[in-house]
C-alpha cells in the first residue's frame, strides 16, 4: 500500500530530511586523509542528537550504528570501522533521522584528497543521474520513468546499475512502498501520485552490475572490485514539478571551506 501524505506530513518530512541533509555537511567538515568512519559515525549521531531527533538507522532490523559508511568498491551498508579514510578513497555516507513519528534519509558520496579522474566521473554521472530520476517524479508519471531515466543517463556514460537494491517510500516508516529501482521502462510500473514521498537513490558501478554481500551480513560491494557510487535525495511528488525535500547544498558549501 501506497501512503499520501499530507502538507503537514510532508513539512515533517521536510524537516527531517533537511537534518540529514545538516548532518551530512557536518561530517563535510572532518571529511578527510586520516579519519575513520567510526569517528564520522560519532560525529553523526552526537549531531542528530543535540536536533532533538534519533538516528534513523541505529537498530533498524539489527543495524549497528548511526552512518552506513561504504568505501571504494563497497556500494552500500558499509558498517563504520577504525580503517582511517585514505587519500584517493570515495566513501558513500548514507544517514537517516527519527523525529516526531517520520524518518528523513539521504546519501552523499565523498572524495578523500585527491581521487582518480575515472573515478571522479563515476561521482558526477551519478549525481546527475540522480537529478535526472528527481525530474520525473511527477504526479501522473509511473516509477518505470524514474529508472529509466536513471538507467540512460548512466549507461549512456558506460556504468552499471545495480539491479537488487532500489530506492523507496518514506514516511512513518524508513523503508515504505513503493520500490523504486535505477532501471526501468517509461510508461511502466506504479503511477506516482500527489502527495508520494519516495527517496530516489542511484546506485552505480565503475565495472560490472553485479554485487555481492560480505561476510559480516550487511556490507554490499561490488563483484569485480571496482569503485561504486551512491546519492540519495528524498522528494514529495506534485503536479507539475518535484518537491525536493533533502538537499546537498549544505554539503557542498561546506565542502568548499
Amino acid at each position: 500500500m501506497v501512503n499520501i501524505r499530507t502538507a503537514e506530513e510532508i513539512e515533517i518530512l521536510r524537516e527531517n530530511n533537511l537534518l540529514v541533509s545538516k548532518t551530512l555537511a557536518e561530517l563535510a567538515k572532518s571529511i578527510q586523509p586520516g579519519v575513520t568512519t567510526i569517528q564520522l559515525d560519532k560525529i553523526a549521531e552526537t549531531f542528530i542528537r543535540d536536533h532533538g531527533a534519533e538516528p534513523g538507522f541505529l537498530g533498524y532490523q539489527g543495524y549497528p550504528n548511526t552512518l552506513c559508511t561504504s568505501v571504494n568498491s563497497q556500494v552500500v551498508h558499509g558498517i563504520p570501522s577504525n580503517n582511517p579514510l585514505v587519500e584517493g578513497d570515495v566513501v558513500s555516507i548514507d544517514c537517516g533521522v527519527k523525529k516526531n513519528g517520520y524518518y528523513g534519509d539521504t546519501a552523499y558520496t565523498f572524495e578523500i584528497g585527491e581521487v582518480e579522474t575515472a573515478t571522479k566521473r563515476l561521482l558526477e554521472t551519478t549525481k546527475q543521474s540522480l537529478f535526472e530520476g528527481v525530474k520525473e517524479a511527477v504526479h501522473g508519471k509511473r516509477i518505470g520513468d524514474i529508472g529509466h531515466a536513471v538507467q540512460k543517463f548512466c549507461e549512456d556514460a558506460g556504468y552499471s546499475v545495480v539491479r537488487e537494491l532500489v530506492g523507496h517510500g518514506l514516511g512513518t516508516n524508513l523503508h515504505e512502498s513503493p520500490e523504486v529501482p535505477n532501471y526501468g521502462r517509461r510508461g511502466r510500473g506504479a503511477k506516482l501520485q500527489e502527495g508520494m514521498v519516495i527517496c530516489i537513490e542511484p546506485m552505480i558501478n565503475l565495472g560490472r552490475k553485479e554485487i555481492q554481500q560480505e561476510n559480516d551480513g550487511w556490507t554490499i560491494r561490488t563483484r569485480d572490485n571496482k569503485p561504486s557510487a551512491h546519492f540519495e535525495l528524498a522528494v514529495a511528488v506534485q503536479k507539475g514539478e518535484p518537491d525536493i525535500l533533502s538537499t546537498f547544498n549544505y554539503i557542498e558549501e561546506a565542502l568548499k571551506r
